[in-house]
């Protein structure tokens, strides 16, 4: 709700505690009458009588009539401030503005739930973006309701002004009834009592040329007595009917005085309650927001204390395994002299082998150097020209 509207709805609560505490007059229970009237109220009727010329149809007809006109001045005024204003129900606007309110979804405050795989395909915000958006809007909207409500709060005690006005001319014309109705039965009760008996009596002593319009002339006056008795009984039917509008306009009124109040209650009160929880809500989101990042900072670090601690312990384990060790490791001693061993062995065989090897050639050498002078000795004995070879192969010498 904006600033301005605020102040107006609280500048407009001592007017409402006003409209609400006036309280409006009764009507009197019985009408009153020329003989048991007050003195002021006797000089009324019998004014209202002098307006009575029971020869003149017309002031029948039109008895009572004035009283009429201001009643019907101030109730056109009234219906003609109603057609050129654009009034809307003010309960819709009540209902629109608690509408509002329980749209605001409540699990869309769950900062900690997971975009679905829709809302990440459309390219939808993050839960607590969202929720930021939707208290934009629904703030944008308390704003535009308050003011509505605002308008027909102002429309609402210019209407309760108006009726108590409307209130106040119906029972000043429910008043002027009762006295026409006194006045016009005076006037009845005079008539029968004194008029009509001397009119009668004036046809009876009336020569017989004149009876015809004696009689006539009486004729008239009754005809004009039951003409303003039949005026007075509308008058009497009138007042009645009035008399059960007094009420109507009260209930009217006080329903426009509960609505207002209730108008300026959400204002002053209910409206800014709402405002204040919804700026919680924000608030209390973005500290759950906030606890997370230093949840998830302190997880971090913990994580990393953790790593770190293994990690130390593992490097400490290597290094001190390391530093413990001997420049050769036993095993590897033991190995290599194993090895050492193997391969003198192998040196001490494969010269063995070298050796009885190397005998046994000299021994072959030894035969085949024999065998090669033998061939040579072979050889140079042999003569120069050898004979013919025959049929036989000689034998070798």
């Amino acid at each position: 709700m904006t600033t301005q509207t605020q102040a107006s709805a609280e500048a407009a609560l001592d007017e409402i505690k006003t409209v609400t505490a006036m309280v409006l007059p009764e009507p009197p229970a019985a009408a009153p009458t020329l003989t048991g009237a007050e003195p002021a109220v006797a000089e009324e009727i019998r004014r209202r009588i002098a307006e009575l010329d029971i020869r003149d149809s017309g002031s029948i007809v039109h008895f009572g009539a004035r009283a009429q006109n201001e009643l019907q001045e101030i109730s056109q005024a009234m219906l003609a401030d109603v057609k050129n204003k654009d009034v809307g129900p003010a309960g819709e606007s009540l209902r629109d503005i608690v509408t509002t309110i329980r749209g605001f979804s409540v699990s869309e405050l769950d900062v900690r739930r997971e975009r679905s795989w829709w809302e990440k395909l459309l390219g939808r915000t993050a839960p607590f973006a969202k929720f930021v958006a939707n208290y934009e809007k629904v703030q944008s909207q308390i704003d535009r309701i308050s003011s509505d409500l605002d308008g027909h709060q102002h429309r609402l005690l210019k209407d309760i002004k108006s009726l108590d006005v409307l209130y106040e001319r119906t029972l000043n014309f429910y008043d002027e009834l009762a006295l026409y109705i006194a006045a016009g039965e005076e006037k009845l009760a005079q008539i029968d009592r004194d008029e009509i008996p001397a009119k009668a009596a004036a046809v009876e002593a009336a020569p017989e040329n004149d009876k015809v319009m004696a009689a006539q002339e009486l004729r008239d006056l009754r005809s004009a007595r039951d003409d303003l008795e039949r005026r007075v009984h509308d008058l009497k039917l009138t007042r009645q009917v009035t008399m059960q509008s007094l009420p109507s306009i009260r209930l009217v009124q006080e329903n426009d005085k509960s609505l207002v109040t209730k108008i300026n209650s959400t204002l002053v009160n209910t409206v800014p309650l709402w405002e204040t929880q919804l700026a919680q809500a924000v608030t209390i989101q973005r500290s759950a927001e906030a606890a997370r990042a230093v949840k998830d900072a302190n997880d971090l670090t913990n994580d990393l204390l953790t790593a770190n601690a293994k990690n130390l312990r593992q490097a400490n384990a290597q290094i001190r395994t390391q530093i413990e060790r001997g420049v050769f490791d036993i095993e590897a001693v033991r190995t290599a002299n194993a090895e050492l061993i193997s391969t003198i062995e192998d040196s001490l065989r494969i010269a063995d082998e070298g050796r009885t090897r190397r005998a046994a050639a000299e021994e072959d050498l030894k035969v085949m150097e024999t065998e090669l002078r033998k061939s040579l000795s072979s050889a140079s004995a042999r003569p120069a020209n050898p004979a013919p070879a025959t049929a036989g192969r000689s034998a070798t010498p």
